[in-house]
């Protein structure tokens, strides 16, 4: 199972691009309060395609100390702009493999993942390169190239390759 992990997010359409993402990717979210905004499918549905947070699976955490208590034990990858190493460095499939889960936790929009958190583990900070004038990329973004890199390493395993809904061969029909 791949998690990714919402740490605070402050901005609710992020936050629902983030679930249509899990939801296509069959992945579990992860959100560690406080958040800047009501959890309510009121505020998600629409920037959601329609999904809401309990069609996926998912926990919220009332604060880090929750999550930590719980999952602490957890090899977690941070995605930071501080990161010495790049997503790319890393064979997820691997650990996929060996373990069957994989953690990865995202920052909020404003400030990032804190560097407490990070210290204890600066060899699985990653970063996401790009344009040294650029200072972040989206959170919703972001974490769409890291969970679906995941996914490539593992050839999409248990996902569609094809389009199902309309069928495989809806491109050629007339």
């Amino acid at each position: 199972m791949i998690n990714i992990i919402l740490y605070e997010p402050e901005i609710s359409p992020n936050t629902a691009n983030i679930i249509r993402t899990c939801f296509a990717s069959k992945a579990k979210l992860h959100i560690i309060k406080p958040i800047a905004f009501d959890l309510h499918p009121h505020w998600l549905k629409r920037k959601a395609a329609g999904h809401f947070l309990s069609e996926i699976e998912h926990e919220v955490h009332y604060s880090y100390d929750d999550f930590f208590n719980k999952y602490g034990n957890k090899n977690i990858y941070y995605i930071t702009r501080y990161g010495l190493k790049t997503y790319s460095d890393i064979k997820f499939s691997k650990e996929l493999e060996e373990t069957n889960e994989l953690w990865i936790m995202f920052g909020t929009e404003s400030t990032g993942i804190p560097k407490r958190i990070m210290q204890t583990k600066i060899d699985n900070c990653l970063r996401i390169p790009m344009n040294e004038e650029c200072r972040s990329l989206n959170l919703a973004n972001s974490v769409a190239i890291i969970l679906y890199e995941v996914l490539r390493q593992n050839n999409f395993k248990n996902l569609s390759k094809f389009e199902v809904q309309k069928g495989k061969d809806f491109i050629l029909k007339k």
